[in-house]
This record gives C-alpha cells, structure tokens and sequence, in this order.
C-alpha cells in the first residue's frame, strides 16, 4: 500500500543544540552541519508584512511567518493585502506556491481591531 506524500512544510532542527531552522545548510546558532528534518504543524503568526506592486497586476502581501516551531520563514497570506497585520494568526494553506515557491498561509481568525 503507498502512503500519500506529506504535502506540508519542513524545516530543519540541529541535534546538537536544538535550533530549529528553514532551509539552512549548517545551524544559524552552532554552525552544526548535523540537521534532522521535521514536519511543521502550519501555524504561526505573522511578524512582518508588507505589500507589493512590482512583478505583478495587483498589489500582494510578503510577509515573515512566526512558525509555532520556533523558526521564521518568508510567505504570503492569501486575502487583501491591507487587512494583514502583524500578530495575525495564520495557518498553512499550502506548502509552495507553484509559482513564486514560496509558502501560502491563510488567516486563521478574525482578529479584532478597533476603529482607529
């Protein structure tokens, strides 16, 4: 029987000290070559987020994703690029964007903001 291929997203830890990373030849904290790969949940927050116009027709998010593993990776959150904030909830939505290749994430709640 063949199980199905895990479409999420992976990053590296160190066996040495136990820093998680993203897509890292050596660990950013001990410079160990030794990584193990693990599978993320999908969640994190968003830390950084800013809007684009270049490349493309309409404007889109880029946005650093706090993962809830510990690691940060660059992705967009799908929706308007205006109603993205930091300290948004997110959830993985796909793993690559076949275009960009980049991580998709999609809000996970409706955050509440007050009018300003």
């Amino acid at each position: 029987m063949d199980t199905p291929a895990f479409d999420g997203l992976c990053f590296q830890r160190c066996e040495w000290c136990g820093t998680p990373s993203f897509h890292r030849l050596l660990c950013p904290v001990c410079a160990s070559s030794d990584l193990r790969t693990e599978h993320s949940e999908g969640r994190g927050v968003v830390r950084r987020t800013t809007v684009l116009h270049r490349g493309t027709l309409s404007a889109r998010n880029e946005s650093l994703i706090e993962m809830a593993e510990g690691f940060t990776v660059r992705g967009r959150v799908l929706g308007p690029p205006a109603a993205i904030h930091p300290g948004d909830r997110v959830q993985l939505s796909r793993a690559e964007d076949p275009v960009r290749r980049e991580p998709l994430f999609q809000l996970m709640d409706e955050p509440y903001r007050p009018w300003a």
